[in-house]
């Protein structure tokens, strides 16, 4: 097992990708905290993991939030000693033009994906600075690098979480903490399931086929997929990738 004795922060760990996440790692042998502001959801996969033999900790969170994202830290270097490793992966899917976006769907959208991201790094790094060295994953999208219509707040947040990775690589190498971000095309989420019914109220499932029909592998992909990426990059096997976007989207993005 690749992490066992070591202690994974995972936010928007309640469903999707994070969930899938916080379960992959204490499957692995790590002691996880999980946070989200979804509380029922988050103590049913911390149930998970403790049936399992793991061990976990649920924290409730808006990551939007300093004074709670802080409590996360405390949280893990109180029950466990330190932070090796974060997976930010909580975050919100909005829809509009720059135009048609009003300010506070940009501003909650913006709050939650990329300062988000932000608080989570800014109160994790020092205790993983402290330990020695950790590895932080920050979820974004394709959508960060290329785009579509109707996703200005969305995509302009995921954008931001691509470039901040970097910064956070150049300024922590020397603590030896390595940063990148993962870029999932389409997921099987409950995030996605919401689009689905947003889009075709009257057949959901057939809107999931027709995204998954974009990508070049014919699907969309399941969150386990991306949480055994996420740990790969959390993993001793990518000691040297650093400040990377790394592209898990099944193919979506190499058409012409």
């Amino acid at each position: 097992m690749r992490f066992v004795n070591k202690t994974a922060v995972v936010t928007g760990a309640a469903t999707g990708i994070g969930a899938a996440t916080a379960l992959a790692f204490a499957a692995e042998g790590a002691q996880v905290v999980l946070a989200d502001i979804n509380q029922a959801a988050l103590d049913d996969r911390v149930a998970e993991i403790q049936a399992a033999g793991g061990v976990a900790l649920a924290v409730e969170t808006d990551v939007s939030q300093t004074s709670q994202v802080q409590r996360i830290a405390e949280a893990a270097v109180a029950a466990f000693g330190g932070i090796d490793c974060l997976v930010a992966s909580a975050g919100i899917q909005t829809y509009g033009s720059v135009v048609s976006t009003d300010e506070d769907t940009w501003d909650r959208t913006l709050d939650i994906n990329a300062k988000g991201v932000y608080l989570a790094a800014k109160y994790c790094i020092p205790q993983m600075a402290k330990g020695g060295g950790g590895a932080i994953v920050n979820v974004a999208s394709v959508q960060g690098l290329f785009s579509q219509p109707n996703v200005a707040a969305y995509s302009a947040s995921k954008g931001a979480v691509i470039a901040m990775t970097r910064t956070m690589a150049l300024d922590h190498a020397a603590d030896k903490i390595r940063a990148n971000s993962l870029c999932p095309g389409s997921v099987d989420t409950p995030m996605l399931r919401d689009s689905a019914q947003l889009f075709n109220p009257a057949n959901p499932g057939g809107a999931i086929n027709e995204w998954g029909d974009l990508h070049a592998l014919g699907r969309v992909a399941q969150p386990a997929e991306m949480a055994q990426v996420a740990l790969f990059l959390c993993s001793d096997a990518a000691s040297f990738i650093t400040g990377a976007a790394i592209v898990a989207d099944g193919g979506l993005t190499i058409r012409i």
